[in-house]
């Protein structure tokens, strides 16, 4: 590598303590004060700094992994066995999934390494070196800078420093910013692309509880799913191939089965995908008034046409399993969300730091040059957001995750250019080639009567939504064609577009006609409603510039106020630790909720005529029997345990890990009264939800009958 990287151990970030509870905040682990060191010490941590996180030396950094696009995994063998969670993998077991071979009902679990199966496309990276470049970044950066001028100017240095970094390996990089610009790290990851389904557990297990659950403490939830990386021979990344070798990671988690009692140390490590902790009373307001009511409203809709749809058809059900869960995970979300913010008047409590703020900016006249347009930034933004009537949300959920068609149909615009403006032959030839090549992908999830019902119902949704001066003018002829009558027009569009089926398309790719393109309802809908969106977002951008300007003088500014208080900044995908205890809470008065569940709640809940609550027969049997081994007691088995962690999404899949490093739970949620934590940590009452960690090697062992995936891990006993 040409770029020497450098691992700042000592915090920049880290002052004095307190001002801040022991457990809050997600850090980063290269910058682990010795102040923050000891006080997890005290708590139970028996790791040293190094052991978390160190570039020279095996540390249980180099267990962790980006799997996929929004999760984390662990590595928890010398063979490369990855843990994750259930819903994590859910993409990846509906794709294995069909009436024939249903493994989101009946599991799946590879008896011999010939049948773990590949997952093209499914990555993980771990994170092989972090330098701090903030002094190459910010050299290149001035407050004069307009918005499009600064991000220019970062991404040219950016890329000069990822070049650097990069430059003669197999390596990727990225630059990240931290505290909404003020400061920039490199981070340096190893990319495995070979990485194949090892064991799930049937949805009864994984996914125990469903809909109604989701968000839920009591949880009695198996949400856990195993994978296996693999390499070429030589140890590098290598795509898919039967002369791979299963990965020989730098380290790997043991996994415990001592077991959980109140107040034990809990460590998360993972990439917590955003939290936006600085956000202000005036956002907290904008959120609440006019993006969480319509992307809630809309999304129900989605899903009651989706559910019924698959509550019909086994067939429908596979397609739209992983659709379905993960609109329903954010409109549960968006609703709890609401509900914490305003339940625990969260606007209230930053418009008090904000009045601190204000009254420090104007005690001091240098302060008040550079600070004092802040608040007011912020409040003619989100005044010249509500003139904009909440599009960009509908668009987002009407139309763009609406009907899969529009999607499609956009991918198909450089096809229309190139035959438009005439273009060679074997150019329009090499589109129409890669267009093919991705029809089977796009509709093997697909349902013409669900996307038909959709396309009525989110087109109903956004003309109703946002006014005729926001609107493209193509809805003015659909209004004069159709009367107002959505469910007419998409009857018209789903029975002659090219894009309603893969015959259809395929048979246009053949035969390709631009008149015959320009002319489809998709395509016009689709390009007409981009490019409105498009004007829309341009128009918004002096907003959008306000608000990132405040954001990051604002920051600068609490930093500069209170510079004794330990800040840490926001989530944004890159590896952070958390730490806190294991313990219940009260979420009401008078009501307290233990820190476990146990096996005894999995029966109480088992319902045969509810779809979430179906137990299957041979986990009955075995709790039953109070066959749990080594799992558990005489009696019971604990199945989930609460900390009070502070994680968010993007920590699915993170291991907890002990005071030495092992793994004894998998976070796989958090609770319902603390949905406001991605914009304040609640104290009292938010916890990290978790799978006991024997639970997940009982159902591996006693129901799954794979002993030889126990006999791979390390167990601490």
């Amino acid at each position: 590598m040409t770029r020497k990287i450098k691992i700042l151990l000592l915090a920049l970030l880290m002052g004095f303590l307190p001002k801040l509870k022991a457990d809050e905040g997600m850090w980063l682990p290269f910058l682990i004060d010795h102040l923050l060191h000891e006080k997890m010490q005290e708590m139970g941590l028996k790791l040293t700094p190094e052991q978390i996180f160190s570039i020279n030396e095996s540390s249980l950094k180099d267990a962790i992994v980006i799997f996929g696009g929004g999760c984390t995994g662990e590595i928890i063998s010398d063979q490369g066995l990855l843990l994750t969670n259930h819903h994590c993998g859910y993409g990846r077991i509906q794709a294995h999934s069909s009436p024939e071979n249903d493994i989101l009902t009946d599991g799946f679990w590879a008896m011999t390494r010939e049948e773990e199966l590949p997952n093209p496309g499914l990555s993980v990276s771990f994170l092989v070196n972090v330098a701090d470049v903030t002094e190459e970044v910010l050299a290149e950066l001035n407050d004069d800078m307009n918005r499009q001028q600064r991000d220019a100017a970062i991404r040219r240095v950016s890329n000069r420093l990822v070049s650097e970094a990069t430059e003669g390996t197999h390596l990727n990089a990225n630059v990240r910013t931290m505290y909404a610009g003020n400061e920039f790290y490199l981070f340096v990851y190893e990319r495995f692309n070979d990485v194949r389904m090892v064991g799930v557990p049937p949805s009864s297990i994984g996914k125990f509880g469903g809909d109604t659950d989701n968000w839920m403490w009591p949880r009695h939830t198996g949400d856990f799913a195993l994978f296996r990386v693999y390499t070429a021979p030589d140890g590098t990344p290598a795509d898919f191939s039967p002369e791979n070798i299963p990965l020989q990671p730098r380290h790997h988690l043991p996994v415990s089965i001592r077991g959980v009692q109140e107040g034990d140390f809990a460590m998360v490590l993972g990439f917590p995908g955003s939290t936006d902790r600085y956000l202000t009373s005036m956002g907290i307001n904008f959120k609440l008034e006019n993006e969480f009511p319509i992307r809630i409203e809309i999304r129900r809709k989605k899903l009651d046409i989706i559910e019924g749809a698959m509550a019909q058809s086994d067939e429908i059900r596979i397609k739209y399993a992983s659709k379905q869960s993960g609109i329903s995970n954010y409109w549960k979300n968006f609703i709890g969300m609401s509900n914490a913010l305003e339940r625990l008047n969260v606007a209230e409590t930053k418009k008090e730091l904000e009045e601190e703020f204000t009254a420090w900016v104007e005690a001091d006249a240098a302060s008040l040059e550079e600070y004092g347009k802040v608040m007011s930034m912020f409040a003619n933004a989100y005044e010249g957001y509500r003139g904009f009537h909440s599009h960009n949300f509908i668009f987002f959920e009407a139309i763009l995750t609406g009907p899969d068609v529009i999607r499609t149909a956009l991918g198909y615009r450089t096809l229309e250019r190139l035959m438009r403006e005439k273009a060679g032959q074997d150019e329009i030839q090499n589109e129409i080639d890669r267009l093919q090549a991705s029809v089977e992908r796009l509709y093997r999830n697909y349902d013409a009567g669900v996307d038909q019902k959709l396309w009525a119902a989110m087109m109903e949704i956004y003309s109703r939504e946002v006014p005729s001066h926001l609107k493209p003018g193509i809805f003015n002829e659909v209004e004069k064609r159709f009367s107002g009558d959505f469910n007419r027009f998409a009857s018209e569009v789903y029975s002659k577009s090219i894009f309603s089926n893969a015959a259809n398309l395929e048979g246009f790719l053949a035969k390709p006609s631009l008149r015959k393109l320009q002319n489809d309802w998709v395509f016009r809908m689709a390009g007409a409603m981009f490019e409105n969106h498009t004007g829309i977002q341009e128009q918004m951008a002096q907003y959008d510039e306000m608000v990132a300007t405040a954001n990051r003088f604002f920051i600068r500014g609490l930093r500069e106020m209170d510079p004794e208080r330990l800040f840490y900044p926001d989530a944004n995908s890159t590896m952070r630790f958390t730490y806190g205890s294991v313990g219940g809470y009260h979420p009401a008065d008078a009501v307290y909720y233990d820190f476990v569940t146990t096996t005894h709640g999995v029966i109480e809940k088992k319902d045969p005529d509810h779809h979430e609550f179906v137990v299957p027969e041979k986990l009955v049997q075995l709790i039953r029997d109070r066959d749990f081994g080594e799992y558990g007691n005489e009696e019971t088995m604990i199945v989930n345990f609460i900390a009070n962690n502070d994680i968010t999404g993007g920590n699915s899949g993170s291991p907890v890990l002990d005071g030495e490093g092992n793994l004894i739970g998998l976070a796989f949620d958090g609770n319902w009264e603390a949905m406001s934590g991605d914009i304040l940590f609640e104290q009292e009452t938010q916890r990290c939800i978790n799978v006991d960690a024997r639970y997940i090697l009982f159902i591996i062992d006693k129901f799954a009958g794979a002993h030889h995936l126990i006999e791979e891990i390390t167990i601490v006993r």
